[in-house]
């Protein structure tokens, strides 16, 4: 079947853009071809430095014919409404049809070729191109990411004429800016348009091209026993700045290690674009670095290496002058600064937040085990970091060089550790802090943000989440699970949020966001959602209860027993919901009747027993335990609702097994709120 080819080249399209580029191509593709009716076998997008390709393979030479039917205005309806329906269908009234009282029209269409939507769907993309940021260029109207220049569209071989503002549709691109033959080649098919690009030295696809570039440089590194430090994020963008990647090992001046291994990384990564390199005998930084050239160079990359690396010695000529410099500055007289900071024109200065953290880490301090002094003060010099010349240079380093400037000054290593670590972790790749001192640090300045932001009412709503509390809630979490630390969450929340003034605090709220956000956790770990529901229904608020709960629970319901006791507890719901709608149920202990069925008996005493045993198993926190006493009830339930009547004709029998189901459902609720487990 015909195969289409659309490639829409520009001038540079940043690296940042590229990934989500191929990912709305093929989207906005999909979804226009679909509306036509045509489902291609396949369809594939790339983005590189100047170019978005698309190719849709099993294409169809033209839609199927189509027939619709559109329900119309009632027969009888005032004129002007037939008329309106009969010009939006292009019928006649004496085409329409009449069925129960309402006019319908049958609408018959001869399929078109594909061609032909294509030649209108490919101007309607680029004319709606969801770019983060556009430009005009020249005379024209038509907003890109970066100039126009030509657009190839072939469908079956044949080019698909059409203009976008005043760039005509071809068969025509071009390979590599600079090496080879530069001249425009022509393409018939994605193999030839492929293959021709290899040849002007353009690699199409994204990923082989990250290949090439770990490939080459590995070895570049091997053959003088040195490592690549590997790193994705740079990897995907020198991927998106190359059309052809040509890794090159330069050389640095080797007095520039004795800055912090992270600030010569930094000052590669963000302003180069180097991979940095280390020794394979004693993995510490080499002299060295990776940059990854657009051309493959006459002498090799000497020259570029040569010219690299007199850029890089003057960057980390400035990154040592902050070194330097801020090491003359204490961190605690740095504090004053920080009162000229706004953190939040509603939550105050940088100070009034730093004197909020040190005092929450002081209170949390006994919880993870840490000294309150020692967490208070590393609380208090955390920020200390954000008015250095290297934080304002490179602000993805704070914290790790407050925790560098601690230790020049001589403060303990736990100090300064948790003044590193006190953002931490920032993902879930990230290290969870484990030493006491950084633990209540880390988990003070995380719930300082979760409870003044929603103090003020600024909580994520949808995908729009702009101070990242999402993270900080699953920092909070990681950082109590791992630990197994025991928070308090609702006295934390209630104790901090007077601190911030904060009488609108809803801490029911900021709690059910956390049970939110442990359910991500837990789905990553093939968790149910509803079983965090039926847990937190209860009210605890000990993150490491809970999961202990939800673990206990998520093992009982894979059991047999579990299964059935939750079908006979919804049943008994169900009973004492209807029952609820009529009055209020009967109180009190379910009682052993003379002539009752001998499963009623064996139900109430069966509750007799396991009730102590969950009782006893819940205060010991040893939920299998509970669980496990509440599977001696399986039994017992089924064998009830088998042989007993519930609504008894008798008043009291009614309502003795309505208070026995009562005892039931309330026995279970003390361990998980079974009405909120799927099931």
């Amino acid at each position: 079947m015909p195969q289409l080819l659309v490639e829409l080249f520009s001038e540079e399209i940043p690296a940042r853009m590229q990934a989500q580029a191929a990912r709305d191509f093929e989207r906005m593709a999909r979804e226009r071809l679909a509306a036509q009716g045509l489902l291609p076998e396949g369809l594939t997008t790339f983005a590189g430095p100047r170019r978005l390709t698309l190719v849709a393979e099993g294409l169809p030479a033209a839609q199927g014919d189509r027939h619709e039917e559109r329900k119309g205005p009632r027969v009888g309806a005032p004129d002007a409404a037939v008329e309106g329906f009969l010009r939006s269908t292009g019928l006649t009234r004496d085409q329409l049809v009449e069925k129960d009282g309402v006019y319908f029209a049958h609408i018959h269409r001869a399929g078109r070729p594909t061609a032909e939507i294509v030649a209108e769907m490919v101007p309607d993309i680029v004319k709606s191109f969801p770019w983060p940021k556009s430009m005009t260029w020249g005379r024209g109207t038509l907003r890109w990411v970066r100039p126009l220049r030509r657009i190839v569209c072939l469908f079956d071989g044949e080019v698909v004429p059409f203009f976008v503002d005043e760039t005509e549709s071809g068969d025509v691109t071009e390979g590599h800016r600079f090496m080879g033959d530069a001249q425009p080649f022509r393409v018939k098919d994605f193999d030839s348009y492929r293959d021709g690009l290899a040849k002007h030295f353009v690699i199409l696809d994204a990923e082989e091209r990250k290949a090439k570039i770990m490939d080459a440089a590995r070895t570049l590194c091997f053959a003088r026993n040195l490592e690549l430090v590997e790193d994705a994020g740079l990897l995907d963008e020198v991927a998106g700045l190359a059309e052809w990647p040509t890794p090159i090992l330069g050389e640095m001046d080797p007095a520039f290690l004795d800055l912090p291994p992270e600030v010569i990384r930094t000052s590669m990564r963000t302003h180069q674009k180097y991979f940095a390199v280390r020794d394979a005998a004693t993995g510490k930084l080499a002299p060295h670095f990776v940059t990854v050239a657009n051309i493959e160079a006459a002498d090799g990359g000497r020259a570029i290496a040569a010219g690299n690396a007199r850029v890089l010695s003057a960057r980390l000529n400035d990154a040592r002058f902050f070194w330097d410099e801020d090491r003359k500055v204490q961190l605690e007289d740095r504090l004053e600064k920080l009162k000229g900071v706004t953190f939040h024109a509603k939550l105050g200065t940088l100070h009034e937040r730093v004197e909020r953290i040190e005092a929450l880490a002081a209170d949390l301090a006994l919880t993870v085990g840490a000294e309150p002094e020692t967490a208070a003060e590393a609380a208090r010099l955390a920020k200390a970091d954000l008015v250095t010349g290297m934080v304002g240079e490179f602000p993805e380093l704070q914290g790790l060089m407050g925790g560098y400037y601690a230790r020049e000054q001589g403060l303990p290593g736990e100090v300064a550790d948790a003044i590193r670590d006190h953002y931490k972790p920032q993902g879930p790749s990230d290290e969870v802090p484990t030493a006491p001192a950084s633990a209540a640090v880390a988990l003070a300045e995380k719930l300082d943000t979760l409870v003044g932001f929603f103090a003020i009412g600024e909580k994520p709503t949808g995908s729009r989440d702009p101070f990242a509390l999402r993270r900080a809630a699953l920092g909070v979490i990681r950082i109590v699970l791992e630990g197994k630390l025991r928070l308090p969450l609702r006295s934390v929340f209630a104790g901090h949020g007077r601190r911030i003034a904060a009488s609108g605090l809803e801490g029911a709220d900021l709690l059910d966001f956390f049970a939110d956000r442990l359910k991500v956790s837990l789905r990553d770990q093939g968790k149910r959602h509803d079983l965090v529901d039926a847990v937190f229904a209860l009210g605890d608020d000990d993150l490491v209860r809970i999961v202990a709960r939800v673990e206990a629970l998520d093992s009982f319901l894979a059991t047999e027993d579990g299964r059935n006791l939750l079908a006979g507890y919804k049943r008994a719901g169900n009973i004492l919901k209807a029952e609820e709608k009529k009055g209020p149920l009967p109180e009190g202990p379910a009682t052993a009747m003379a002539g009752a069925p001998a499963e009623e008996g064996a139900l109430i005493a069966a509750l007799a027993a396991a009730a102590p045993q969950v009782e006893k198993a819940l205060a010991a926190e040893d939920f299998a335990g509970a669980m496990l006493a509440l599977a001696a009830l399986r039994a017992p339930v089924d064998a009830f609702f088998e042989a007993v009547l519930v609504n008894s004709e008798n008043d009291a029998e009614r309502e003795n097994r309505l208070r026995l189901l009562v005892q039931v459902r309330d026995l279970m609720a003390q361990v998980a709120d079974f009405s909120q487990v799927n099931g």
